[in-house]
């Protein structure tokens, strides 16, 4: 047995490299987020009803889908583990919009451009002010692999 047949290759992993992490069904709230049906969610409600004598707690959860707003539904054991989206939100400075899609900076430099303008009012809001010839700043929130503008404001003017 030659050693190379035990040499595994794992793609490299940062911290938040994982989509997803397990949480108790017990230890969500509200406000919180979870994976429904595939779909990263915010938890606007949720209620623990007990069921028979010998039956386990149910957990119901209304979340609302972070990128398209619709509104989910789901009962699970309170023992059982529920996968949990990692959401990170970033602010960026808004550079030029080409094609429908936003040209954005973050605060080191870098560049990104792959993130539409969204089909919203707030992407009817960010054309507008952009074209208005104002500074602003976007903020993108990113869950397993998707990307949307959420929110936007004016840059604070430096004098």
């Amino acid at each position: 047995m030659s050693d190379d047949e035990h040499h595994e290759t794992f793609e490299s992993a940062g911290a938040g490299a994982s989509k997803t992490f397990p949480m108790q069904c017990s230890a969500l709230r509200k406000n919180g987020h979870v994976v429904i049906k595939g779909r990263p969610c915010k938890i606007v409600d949720m209620s623990t009803s007990k069921t028979g004598k010998h039956g386990h707690a149910k957990v119901h959860l209304v979340a609302i889908d972070i990128f398209t707003g619709k509104k989910l539904e789901d009962i699970s054991p309170s023992t059982h583990n529920m996968d949990v989206p990692n959401v990170r939100r970033t602010e960026y400075q808004l550079l030029d919009i080409q094609d429908g899609f936003l040209s954005l900076m973050d605060s080191d430099g870098g560049m990104k451009d792959d993130v539409k303008v969204p089909d919203t009012d707030i992407g009817s809001e960010i054309q507008k002010a952009f074209d208005d010839g104002k500074d602003l700043m976007v903020t993108i929130v990113a869950a397993m692999d998707e990307e949307q503008a959420i929110t936007w404001k004016e840059a604070p003017q430096g004098n």
